[in-house]
């Protein structure tokens, strides 16, 4: 996935700091992703599920609430309305700079944001939570006592999760100002609640709150073995590959103009708002090929010449191993490490050319296996015999013309 740091301006005013995850191929489509209470942009799930919805054609904002992390603003000044209001906000942003979200995604607190600011964001067609409460007082259950019951206290600090945090009485009030169980009864998009049996930070009883409010369609997934906060990158990679495979149902579906390309045949795109960045399709395949940072690109993949030398090795490993199967030779494995370099013509002893530079490409070849010499010896001749080799070697002509179109 391609991945940028962007900024946008929160309800108050203040740049929120935040990631846009965007597919290095075609756009489908825009998700929203609100972090837990004091959590971040950048936590495991997050990032987890951003990559797996790109691999969708699906791009993810996902930014840090005012106050929290690299975002401007007082964490003392907020509450949860003003958490609602920034979705809002990003939801503007990815309308102006891509498109309108049409998936969004909340977790714990932020998970309750979503339901509430969903009814904002008109072009959301499905909703996600992950280990959220029902009601989003719960989360009092994490502030001290004399913020909770002394009408008298406007304001403590709090250590949550290593950090400290200051809360005031307004954020309390807020709290309780809120109506979840209506914000779910009327969502009136597509709902899906994961939750782990095990949270002992947001009971499982919960999610069933949660979807029993709800109208269809309305789809549960148990978490089982999970924590609060899926800090488990397999339980994390686990919500990404469900949600992707669930809202798949709930979003456009990807147009091809052209189809697949077809056999023999490699499409090249550019990726809209990078410099070099490329997308290949070749058939179902996708690769990506850029510039590294110093020549100015954003090293999103491989640059041409290696996927020159990729393409070298690969079919180097190929023949090899297809020669060997025919013969029955007990060859198990191929290793193909290549270097090119540019030099000067003239400094090459065994060129033809004269003038100008020669692109020299240093291969060298490992052989694993119960192989006799004189095997050995047949294969490093037969490497030579590979046909990218002998395209590149050989004589190569490359027919250019100009076709209309977008």
């Amino acid at each position: 996935m391609i991945s940028d740091k962007v900024q946008f301006s929160g309800a108050d005013g203040s740049l929120l700091a935040a990631r846009l995850d965007r597919p290095h191929g075609q756009l489908r489509a825009c998700a929203l992703f609100a972090h837990c209470f004091t959590c971040g942009k950048d936590i495991l799930a997050a990032s987890r599920i951003s990559r797996a919805l790109t691999e969708l054609g699906i791009a993810v904002l996902r930014f840090d609430f005012t106050g929290i992390g690299m975002s401007e603003g007082e964490f003392a000044n907020t509450n949860f309305s003003s958490n609602v209001a920034d979705l809002v906000q990003a939801a503007d942003f990815l309308r102006q700079h891509e498109q309108a979200p049409t998936l969004l995604i909340g977790h714990s607190l932020g998970g309750a944001a979503v339901l509430s600011a969903a009814r904002s964001i008109s072009e959301a067609r499905a909703v996600v939570t992950l280990a959220a409460p029902s009601d989003p007082t719960h989360i009092e259950h994490q502030l001290p006592e004399d913020i909770r019951e002394d009408t008298d206290t406007d304001r403590v600090d709090v250590s949550l999760a290593g950090r400290s945090f200051t809360i005031t009485r307004q954020f309390v009030e807020d709290l309780r100002a809120q109506n979840q169980q209506e914000q779910v009864k009327n969502l009136d998009r597509a709902l899906l609640v994961m939750h782990s049996p095990q949270d002992s930070v947001v009971p499982i009883e919960h999610a069933r709150r949660i979807f029993q409010a709800a109208r269809h369609p309305k789809s549960f997934v148990s978490l089982d073995g999970a924590d609060h906060l899926l800090t488990s990158r397999a339980d994390a990679e686990y919500v990404a590959r469900v949600i992707a495979a669930w809202a798949d149902r709930y979003l456009p579906h990807a147009t091809h103009d052209d189809g697949e390309p077809a056999a023999g045949v490699a499409r090249v795109h550019t990726v809209s708002g990078r410099p070099f960045t490329n997308e290949i399709t070749v058939g179902p395949h996708r690769l990506v090929a850029d510039e590294p940072e110093h020549a100015g690109g954003d090293d999103a993949g491989p640059s041409p010449y290696d996927l020159l030398l990729a393409s070298l090795g690969a079919c180097t490993s190929m023949t090899l191993r297809m020669y060997a199967r025919r013969k029955k030779w007990p060859l198990d494995q191929v290793e193909v490490t290549l270097e090119q370099r540019a030099l000067h013509a003239r400094d090459c002893e065994d060129c033809v050319s004269e003038d100008g530079h020669v692109l020299e490409i240093t291969r060298r070849i490992r052989l694993s296996g119960t192989l006799d010499e004189d095997q050995r010896t047949r294969l490093m001749e037969i490497a030579d015999r590979c046909p990218i080799h002998r395209a590149i070697t050989g004589e190569v002509k490359i027919r250019t013309t100009m076709e209309d179109g977008p």
